[in-house]
């Protein structure tokens, strides 16, 4: 049974994928994963204008996962039966590398339940419609869909699933990657997939630093700057903007981020400018960086008094969660400016509010400089150095994501990780304008007058 679809990514039109369901032996319709294959463009198009009309405000299903109730999910009256071509059912209830075949409009919806598996189990099955007046055995087969698995065992064999997305072989797609909220590396790939026209906008010809995960987020991290023999799928290298460095990356399409998924990655940090003009930084980024101990009130007061300053300077800003546990205010600059005279601006700035309210800033890193404080980091802002991007998730348990957020909606932000992988599509649903709508109309520079209002000389 069709329950539901996902918005299309890139390119495509109609959907993204169908949410599909079984019903169960008390006529309770149970999730049963998602099918976003097997589709050509004119079926897309059709299938969307069918289950348009069948749009409902609520899940169909008796249980949904965590996992998609972020996905911009949308619900409809499971009226459509759908037959699937799919590898086997996980433990969890879910199939497996599943492909749309067509719908079957000889079946009663009510007849739909999930047939019992037949061995060997790496054969190919369907998910074929049969009637509720199934053989006792068939019924004894009925699993209740689960977050997790159920012990190690399945959990392995659930990890060790392949699938596509976007034309990118996924790997180990089942494999949790968040404890806290049950994030299997497949949820993050859809994520990723699901935010790309708002992530690869920031991201297109600007040099990214990853943070990878391939134990998930309570493992060992690794930051990956520049090309390896490990190599992202579909990524852009740059050779010679880093000299003495191996080539400089750049994801410059839904494949390459799907790519970059695939080799877990979580975080995705870019350079303050462009790969076509490396030497001259067309952003400014203040990190507003707290001691653990401070009420988040503090955080909201900071990041006001830094629009204050810039404003003040003649500068707008943008200012967006960080993700972790800060803020972050962003300046857009004119590509006029070289690296040195950025940092030393963005060190100004620093200095100027740490000298001014030196009970609330601190411009020196170190735990013990920012102790009762927040470090304005200014560091953010050299040459080689990275900030989080914006929509991108931190690989923190959780899986915050770095958030626009307007100024009038500042007061009413309760964390810098209060929007996640999991319900940033709550927050964008209900967005009447994009937050930061204006940010690319900002023509500023960097002037010798600012410079005079900082430094008095």
């Amino acid at each position: 049974m069709i329950g539901g679809y996902t918005e299309p990514a890139g390119s495509r039109t109609g959907f993204g994928a169908l949410i599909i369901g079984v019903y169960d032996e008390a006529g309770a319709l149970q999730y049963a994963g998602r099918v976003g294959t097997g589709f050509d463009t004119a079926m897309l198009e059709k299938l969307a204008r069918e289950l348009k009309t069948r749009s409902r405000k609520t899940a169909p299903f008796a249980a949904v996962p965590a996992a998609e109730r972020r996905a911009n999910v949308h619900w409809v009256q499971p009226e459509l039966v759908a037959e699937v071509r799919f590898k086997t059912w996980t433990s969890a209830g879910v199939v497996r590398q599943a492909s749309f075949v067509g719908l079957r409009r000889d079946k009663a919806p009510e007849s739909i339940v999930r047939e019992p598996q037949s061995p060997p189990v790496n054969t190919k099955s369907a998910l074929k419609a049969t009637s509720k007046r199934a053989s006792p055995a068939a019924h004894k087969s009925h699993d209740k869909p689960r977050d997790k698995p159920r012990d190690n065992e399945d959990a392995n064999v659930d990890a060790n699933v392949d699938t596509e997305v976007s034309g990118v072989r996924i790997t180990h797609s089942e494999r949790v990657i968040d404890e806290r909220s049950g994030a299997r590396k497949i949820d993050l790939v859809h994520y990723f997939e699901w935010i790309a026209p708002r992530l690869l906008p920031q991201l297109r010809n600007r040099p990214v630093a990853l943070v990878r995960a391939p134990k998930g987020v309570g493992g060992e991290l690794f930051f990956q700057k520049h090309a390896s023999r490990l190599q992202i799928p579909h990524a852009t290298q740059h050779a010679g903007l880093d000299p003495g460095h191996a080539p400089l990356l750049t994801l410059d399409s839904l494949t390459a981020l799907i790519g970059a998924a695939q080799m877990d990655t979580i975080e995705l940090h870019t350079w303050n400018a462009l790969a076509k003009q490396i030497e001259k930084p067309d952003r400014l980024i203040f990190d507003l960086d707290p001691d653990p101990s401070l009420d988040w009130s503090r955080m909201l007061e900071a990041a006001q008094l830094t629009r204050d300053l810039l404003d003040a300077l003649g500068l707008r800003s943008w200012c967006k969660t960080s993700g972790g546990k800060g803020l972050h205010v962003v300046v857009p600059i004119t590509r006029h400016s070289g690296w040195d005279e950025a940092k030393d601006f963005a060190q100004a700035v620093a200095r100027h509010m740490a000298a001014t309210l030196p009970d609330r800033f601190s411009a020196k890193m170190g735990p013990q400089n920012r102790k009762g404080r927040i470090f304005v980091d200014y560091l953010r802002n050299g040459r080689g150095a990275t900030a989080i991007e914006a929509y991108a998730p931190r690989a923190r348990p959780g899986l915050g994501v770095s958030t626009p957020i307007a100024w009038h909606e500042l007061a009413r932000v309760t964390s810098g990780d209060q929007w996640n992988v999991a319900n940033l599509h709550e927050r964008l649903d209900a967005l009447r304008t994009d937050p930061w709508h204006d940010y690319a109309d900002a023509k500023q520079r960097i002037t010798a007058a600012m410079w005079k209002k900082l430094t008095g000389e």
